[in-house]
């Protein structure tokens, strides 16, 4: 890999990097109550720019739904998700212009800019259904499957002669194949997380908030106990990194994080089951596991790449 980055290396990791910061602005959002804060889509109370106080609304709108933080909190969210949808199609642009050749870059991004569609219109569906737990699930779901086939295009823009050194069939088969059955089971993890949270959701109110994640029931423990499963298998999958991959360095750094973010990912839903929901503590979980999908998405796509 060159040391001086080429501008769709550049334009790829900025992109991907705002991609992550829209789903760590989405957990503000949930977490802050802020995702009716505009209760129509795609304009905010009518407008394409809200307004700062309830007198200002347009008419047919109840003043009494309007609250400027949370309004504006949601709005501010929508702005940046259209910024990485344009985001997404310069680096659609780029990739045709310079990876045409190469699949396993423009392919990806072609899936993401497709999928940034559908995710803007499960947004609208989103404040349709006032935040039905279903489709909040699937909203997050898709956010991730995009952010992750925008690290594979761009592991790919960066690693391109990776495998020269890995001869065919030498590549770690065993890693290859647990690293996206690892990535799988993340996925259940977050959907049933997403489900916990809408069942607390609608709690909420009605019983004392240090009661809530123990009245959620089944799907609390399937969703602790999944996040114990993954820890096993990323502890698995970093010993057998460390033990025949260490001189791999990119490899090598994507599995220690792996081990190191589901540890976290396990204090912070502790910390939110034992000490009443912090709201930053629910951003940080949020976020911890989009940056654990993508860390796994890394050694799926590296493990290929290593000598065996």
């Amino acid at each position: 890999m060159s040391r001086r980055l080429d501008g769709f290396q550049k334009l790829a990791l900025a992109t991907t990097g705002v991609t992550y910061l829209l789903i760590l602005v989405g957990g503000l959002v949930r977490a802050s109550g802020a995702g009716m804060g505009c209760p129509d889509w795609p304009r905010c109370f009518g407008l394409w720019v809200p307004p700062t106080r309830a007198d200002e609304l347009p008419s047919g709108f109840d003043p009494a739904q309007f609250n400027a933080a949370l309004t504006w909190t949601e709005y501010l969210n929508r702005l940046l998700g259209v910024t990485t949808g344009f985001l997404i199609f310069a680096t659609l642009v780029a990739a045709l212009v310079k990876h045409r050749s190469n699949p396993g870059v423009l392919w990806p991004v072609v899936a993401a800019f497709l999928g940034v569609g559908y995710q803007g219109w499960l947004g609208g569906r989103v404040v349709a259904h006032q935040l039905a737990p279903w489709v909040v699930t699937a909203h997050l779901v898709v956010a991730l499957v995009i952010v992750s086939l925008l690290l594979y295009a761009t592991t790919n823009a960066f690693f391109p002669a990776r495998q020269d050194r890995a001869p065919a069939g030498r590549g770690d088969t065993l890693l290859g194949r647990l690293a996206p059955a690892l990535i799988a089971l993340t996925l259940a993890q977050i959907a049933l997380g997403t489900q916990v949270r809408g069942a607390i959701d609608r709690r909420a109110g009605v019983l004392p908030r240090g009661s809530l994640v123990a009245a959620v029931g089944l799907a609390d423990v399937a969703h602790r106990s999944l996040a114990l499963v993954v820890f096993a298998a990323s502890l698995w999958l970093f010993l057998r990194v460390r033990r025949r991959h260490r001189s791999f360095r990119p490899l090598a750094a994507a599995a220690a994080a792996v081990v190191v973010l589901s540890g976290l990912q396990i204090a912070a839903g502790a910390v939110l089951a034992y000490l009443s929901l912090p709201r930053p503590v629910q951003v940080a979980h949020l976020s911890i596991a989009s940056l654990l999908l993508g860390a796994q998405t890394l050694v799926a796509l590296l493990a290929p790449k290593s000598a065996a």
